[in-house]
């Protein structure tokens, strides 16, 4: 009985040396590079956003601004891998999640070279343009510290000194009620003082209770756009066979590109299959059963507000 071994995408982040320019097997075989080089540089911008779900822009804007991190010198064995080639391979396992033998085949390098050159991507990605393109809480303040013994460079900010960061979450007063930053939920989830949601359907609700569950269902459906255009990019539309350590610079990466498309207003294909159910919680119960009143008190303060507006 013949036994077919399935293609993985998975590598171990210790398993490959950290040198493009010498990855390959013991035995060399001969690889074909003629449909990057002479094929993919005819395409038009259709077939660009198709293929790598980027305009040709966007890849060499990515090109220019990863360059010095994805860079390497020749070496007397044979010539690195272009920043070009490593950013094409990036985008288009990140878009197709295809098999790193798939890849290797297709841009004419070797399948360890691909598991190499994604990760590096997806980590170029989160560290030089993250910050530029996801907007975090910035609420805090850098407190010195010595230097300490072990990993001193955890400590050591972009200021050019060693410290740890107090982090601080601000709230806004509304209708006498300090009202936090807060996520929004549909009617499956609980109610909680960072978790808010609309009035129960109950066929008496009052028209500013209305008026406050038509102003969350709205915002609700802003973030599963959002949702469903990222995962509309591919990657993210199915399991991610990499390592587990390596799935949040992933998902970072992909976060990046996404927004990198947004604000350069990239042409976007619907993908219906792309973006599953949102899993939610069973039910709206507590699990302690104790009533939590502070809740309430904000959904309240923002109904008078929106009925205010």
């Amino acid at each position: 009985m013949e036994v077919k071994q399935q293609e993985s995408t998975c590598c171990s982040l210790g398993e490959f040396s950290n040198d493009r320019s010498n990855i390959g097997s013991s035995t060399m075989h001969q690889r074909t590079q003629d449909w990057w080089d002479s094929v993919v540089g005819t395409w038009g911008q259709e077939l660009w956003v198709s293929n790598f779900r980027k305009r040709q822009e966007t890849f060499e804007m990515l090109c220019v601004r990863l360059s010095p991190i994805l860079s390497y010198e020749d070496t007397t064995f044979r010539q690195p891998i272009s920043v070009q080639k490593c950013v094409g391979v990036g985008l288009w396992w990140l878009a197709s999640g295809a098999g790193y033998r798939t890849l290797a085949h297709l841009f004419g390098i070797s399948a360890a070279s691909v598991c190499l050159i994604v990760r590096e991507f997806c980590h170029a990605l989160r560290n030089e343009m993250m910050r530029e393109y996801i907007k975090l809480p910035e609420d805090g303040s850098h407190i010195p510290v010595i230097a300490p013994l072990e990993n001193p460079a955890d400590n050591f900010n972009r200021k050019g000194w060693h410290s740890v960061i107090l982090q601080a979450v601000t709230t806004e007063e509304i209708q006498g009620t300090q009202v936090p930053i807060m996520l929004l939920g549909d009617p499956a989830y609980p109610l909680r003082s960072w978790l808010m949601k609309g009035y129960p359907e109950t066929g008496n609700l009052t028209e500013h209770q209305r008026h406050f569950n038509k102003r969350l269902s709205g915002a609700t459906m802003t973030v599963e756009c959002a949702f469903g255009r990222l995962k509309g990019r591919r990657c993210l539309s199915k399991r991610l066979d990499v390592d587990i350590s390596l799935v949040p610079t992933v998902i970072s990466g992909c976060c990046t590109l996404h927004n990198i498309c947004e604000k350069h207003n990239a042409a976007y294909s619907e993908d219906p299959s792309a973006a599953g159910p949102p899993d939610v919680p069973p039910g709206d119960v507590d699990p302690l059963g104790i009533a939590d009143i502070q809740p309430v008190r904000i959904r309240e303060a923002l109904t008078q507000y929106f009925a205010q507006q």
